[in-house]
């Protein structure tokens, strides 16, 4: 490692077995030789240690649960010193020493959290994982970490253009551990990196810390786009825990969370030119009247809950690249303050929040705030003494009492649920006897699992403490893998949950609903052959409709429920080219979107998208609701939806093997069968009229082979997928769009 970053602490996960080790009987961490001894009371076991339960039963678990309960009586808190940073570099590489915005205090702090955005901006870096700017940054920010103190680097972690850097004083390294790492995209279909947030957990003593690296949507009228981010970001992003079996850790789910990045959120209802003079008063408080990240917050649209400190430094977007000077481009962009630093938790100080003029890679300004956070730190002779009289109060209640909860109810019904559309009904579980109780929804006879897969229970596996009350959220999702079941009648939405008590009985839950049958998740075929909406057609035609070789002699045999109107309709008409689904997306992108800047490249908003999905799923609209943004993302998830991709499962392999020529291309794909090789072309000539207008649109034939190549090239489910595939994916599309497949 090259500078003051001597070492590495990724993959330092305690994952220790035995039960909680007795204070003063040995099975303490030794401390670091670069260290030194530790003061007293202060040996490095934290809580992952104390409490790992992987493999003890119900009664560990429940120490655990008592020991969690009482843990201000034997840790004390300590302030450690914070530095957190976050810099958008534009793609730039470093051209200058960091220092000023890292190493700017006397004092150096305990913890570095960096984090950047807009690291890679080339295109290499939006469709492959690598990019040398990840070396480059690494290296300038351990060479301009504070020189009092020696650091190691306790993680990285990248999304293309986002960057985390947590840093720890080496004396600290033996007192952190659970160190994990988790990305999101928030970009097109949730996926692509170029929006979404990258995060860093761990345990510092005894307290939880999660930092996030998070990079929310541009301009200036997309506030609602930021929102949606930040809600993705904060219900996708979770990370494993020590128990495989224990529910994943979302970001709340801990003591503190700091939260850094280009937020984007801009100032409204303003000139550029009143800004600029406002900025020159420093009247920074008329200003942040304007400021949309302060009226979100206020709103608690976004951000409820988080601090930041007073904004008492200029905006920190947009300048001229290499200077101090506000946007003189075209666009003339207003200043605001994009990049911000909040936090959320007790015992947090906030002692400097500001900007960094003097680094001028970018067109951006860095931002820093030095926080001084209270940590709690076991004292190991306070900690003996509560472990000894929890464990006197386990043996009293085991002697005592059975376990005994009362459920709020035991059937929940799930009125009209769609495609894409979570529901949530809350279960409240009650202790009612006399100790701790410990619950599970365990396995039904035969089955891996405690549900179906479109349904969840959050947590599934808890303690209760007595006389206590435990919220568990039911949510049902259909998403790709679920809907096309359901769609088919294959499945329903019913379901048993058994909750278990550890030491007592099984409790029943009844979980049932009502399906609406959607267009995404039904196949090419069925669609092809309806003419009415997929709403009016019942589960049995759409499984009937959906089998390619369904022979005419067999019509007959039909199920019982089939609609013989549409049965007709379907089997003695001519099947559609291409969906009506398909086409209208298609035809409204074509008529409405061809000059969209950013078209497949910036996500749409949730909401349209449902108006998009009942539009397509109930009638035939001359017009889909919603942006061209939420249109092409509805159709990259239709695509995405199919259960049997545009290019069958069985040319798969094939396909990739001709990607190097396009004649050997061509040839594989004319071997799909018919609606197949219909939507294939007639995407691929959507695609190349969008390559006409790319100087509008900002698309290129590899930015569209790689989003479309991830979609109508999918590997069968018993396909791994390999290093290459995804190189393979855009060279073969990238061979009709830049050739006309139709001659």
């Amino acid at each position: 490692m090259d500078g003051k970053s001597n070492g590495d602490l990724r993959g330092q996960r305690r994952t220790h077995r035995r039960p909680p080790p007795v204070p003063g009987e040995g099975g303490a961490l030794k401390a670091s030789a670069a260290g030194g001894a530790p003061p007293p009371h202060m040996e490095p076991p934290v809580r992952s240690q104390l409490f790992s339960i992987q493999q003890f039963g119900a009664r560990d678990n429940l120490v655990k649960c008592l020991l969690l309960s009482r843990e201000r009586e034997y840790t004390t808190p300590r302030d450690f010193r914070f530095h957190v940073g976050t810099y958008n570099v534009n793609g730039q590489s470093p051209g200058e020493a960091l220092g000023p915005w890292l190493a700017g205090d006397p004092e150096p702090p305990d913890v570095y959290c960096v984090g950047f955005q807009e690291l890679d901006l080339s295109k290499e870096a939006f469709v492959f994982s690598d990019s040398p700017k990840e070396e480059e940054w690494l290296r300038a920010v351990t060479e301009s970490l504070h020189t009092g103190a020696r650091y190691v680097k306790v993680r990285l972690v990248r999304l293309v253009g986002m960057m985390l850097l947590v840093f720890a004083r080496e004396e600290h390294a033996p007192f952190i551990s659970e160190v994990e790492a988790e990305t999101v995209g928030t970009g097109i279909m949730g996926k692509m990196g170029n929006k979404g947030g990258v995060a860093v957990r761990f345990l510092l003593h005894s307290s939880a810390l999660c930092v996030v690296n998070a990079h929310l949507a541009a301009h200036t009228e997309e506030v609602e786009r930021r929102n949606q981010d930040y809600r993705d970001i904060v219900s996708r992003l979770s990370f494993p825990q020590i128990d495989a079996t224990l529910p994943r850790l979302s970001i709340p789910n801990h003591d503190i969370i700091l939260w850094l990045g280009d937020l984007n959120y801009r100032l409204t209802e303003v000139d550029v030119e009143k800004v600029k003079l406002l900025i020159e008063d420093q009247d920074f408080q008329t200003l942040q009247q304007h400021d949309q990240l302060s009226q979100q917050k206020g709103k608690k649209a976004a951000f409820s809950g988080y601090s930041e400190g007073a904004v008492t430094f200029q905006p920190t977007y947009k300048y001229d690249t290499g200077s101090s000077k506000w946007d003189t481009s075209e666009k003339c962009r207003v200043p605001a303050w994009c990049d911000r630093v909040l936090w959320k938790g007790p015992g947090v100080q906030l002692r400097r929040y500001g900007s960094h003029m003097e680094l001028c890679v970018s067109d951006h300004k860095p931002v820093s705030a030095v926080f001084d956070i209270a940590v709690s730190v076991l004292d190991t002779g306070l900690y003996k003494r509560v472990f000894e009289d929890v464990v006197k109060t386990m043996d009293k209640m085991e002697n005592e009492c059975l376990p005994s909860v009362t459920l709020s109810q035991r059937e929940f019904v799930f009125p009209e649920v769609k495609f894409l559309q979570l529901q949530v009904q809350s279960l409240f579980i009650t202790n009612d006897g006399q100790g701790p109780c410990q619950f599970e929804f365990i396995c039904k006879l035969d089955e891996t699992s405690y549900c179906k897969e479109w349904l969840s229970a959050s947590p599934s596996k808890a303690i209760i403490k007595p006389g206590g009350t435990m919220e568990v959220e039911l949510e049902v999702y259909v998403n790709k893998s679920t809907a096309p079941r359901l769609n088919s009648g294959d499945d329903r939405v019913e379901d048993i949950l058994v909750l278990h008590l550890a030491g007592g009985k099984d409790y029943f839950v009844t979980v049932s609903g009502s399906y609406l049958p959607s267009c995404f998740g039904s196949s090419l075929q069925a669609l092809c052959r309806m003419r009415e909406p997929v709403r009016e057609v019942r589960p049995g035609v759409l499984l009937a409709l959906g089998d390619e070789g369904f022979p005419k002699a067999e019509q007959a045999q039909l199920p019982p429920c089939v609609d013989e109107r549409l049965a007709q309709c379907a089997f003695f008409e001519k099947p559609l080219h291409v969906p009506k689904e398909l086409w209208m997306m298609v035809d409204h992108l074509y008529q409405h979107g061809c000059q969209q800047e950013d078209l497949f490249q910036q996500p749409g908003l949730h909401a349209e998208m449902e108006e998009i999905r009942d539009a397509l799923d109930t009638g035939f609209p001359e017009k889909l609701p919603g942006s061209n943004h939420s249109v092409a993302e509805a159709l990259l998830i239709f695509l995405e939806a199919l259960p049997e991709p545009v290019v069958c499962y069985e040319l798969y392999s094939r396909c990739l093997d001709a990607s190097a020529s396009y004649a050997q291309s061509k040839q594989e794909l004319s071997r799909l069968p018919g609606c197949h090789g219909g939507a294939f072309h007639y995407l691929a000539a959507f695609l190349r009229e969008l390559l006409k207008h790319s100087d509008a649109n900002h698309t290129d034939a590899r930015m569209l082979a790689s989003v479309f190549g991830s979609v109508l090239l999918r590997p069968p489910p018993n396909r791994r997928r390999l290093p290459d595939d995804r190189r393979k994916h855009i060279a073969f599309m990238q061979h009709f769009l830049l050739h006309d497949d139709s001659s």
